[in-house]
């Protein structure tokens, strides 16, 4: 399987890590939204949300409710973003879901995604704020 996020999991690729268990795995996304902007996944490979087993359904919201704290707590955001596709729009078949801190006037508007780049050693930075936020 050619999975980037599988591969990720598998520590094969390389990923600012700000939350792992031992089914899931929430790192930050290469393409930010807005920096800090974290992707949870299922360490197991399942495509959408459908997918996912039950016993996972509770772990996987309950860790995207972490870190939509930390995002506020840990970054100073007033709020965050938090989104899954399902197949359409999913440029990864890996359920991943989308944690972006938000604030106001911060630009962002309907589903327009405009991304951000961050500077040489910013991701680490912000994965070692997200982590002592969590």
């Amino acid at each position: 399987m050619d999975c980037v996020f599988c591969s990720i999991v598998a520590g094969e690729t390389p990923a600012d890590v700000v939350l792992e268990t031992d089914d899931l795995l929430a790192f930050l996304d290469r393409r930010p939204v807005f920096k800090g902007h974290v992707l949870l996944v299922p360490k197991a490979h399942h495509v959408t949300l459908p997918d996912l087993p039950a016993e996972l359904r509770d772990p996987f919201l309950a860790a995207a409710q972490r870190l939509a704290t930390a995002v506020v707590e840990g970054l100073g955001a007033q709020g965050s973003f938090v989104a899954m596709n399902n197949t359409v729009s999913q440029s990864v078949p890996h359920l991943h879901c989308h944690v972006v801190p938000r604030t106001k006037g911060d630009g962002l508007r309907g589903f327009f995604w405009p991304r951000h780049r961050y500077a040489d050693g910013e991701p680490a930075a912000y994965a070692e704020r997200l982590r002592a936020a969590l």
